[in-house]
């Protein structure tokens, strides 16, 4: 997953996770700039909200695993900076197990809803946009992110020994 994110000379992040993450947030803010200026033309564009709630699946999918990647969720520290080192690798790696059975049990919620729903053929009212490519999106994001929380929890728990 090291190559989801790449940095460059600043510290920066780039990589797939962040092109598609900015690609979703440029396509929403484009279908909304044209949805706002057909309304004050007359012209309205219908089904705007319907990419626009596509390309935030997107944003939010990208986001939440770079950050996961990156370890930037917000964190205290106001235990684990008053206690020792063994402690603090036992505490992040139980957070860590907390975070992998959080996405994972959102992963098993979004199988259930996909395979409730697989032959459905479920979509969008005016855009007829498929819905099962979304849910898949969201299930492998929450897969990828549990992963990536029982990796660290995993590193956490080596350090220590």
């Amino acid at each position: 997953m090291a190559e989801l994110i790449e940095r460059d000379n600043s510290g920066q992040t780039r990589g797939p996770l962040f092109y598609i993450g900015a690609g979703g947030l440029m396509l929403a803010m484009a279908v909304e700039a044209l949805a706002v200026l057909g309304r004050h033309a007359g012209i309205p564009l219908l089904g705007a909200l319907e990419i626009i709630q596509a390309c935030i699946l997107l944003m939010a999918s990208a986001a939440m695993l770079s950050a996961t990647l990156n370890k930037g969720h917000a964190t205290v520290t106001l235990l684990t900076a008053r206690v020792g080192d063994r402690t603090r690798s036992y505490l992040h790696a139980f957070a860590n197990l907390l975070s992998a059975l959080f996405f994972v049990g959102l992963a098993a919620g979004v199988l259930w809803l996909a395979a409730e729903s697989w032959h459905d053929y479920e979509q969008s009212e005016l855009l007829h946009i498929p819905f099962r490519p979304l849910r898949i999106v969201s299930l492998v994001a929450a897969i990828a992110i549990a992963l990536v929380f029982l990796r660290d929890m995993w590193r956490s728990l080596r350090v220590r020994a």
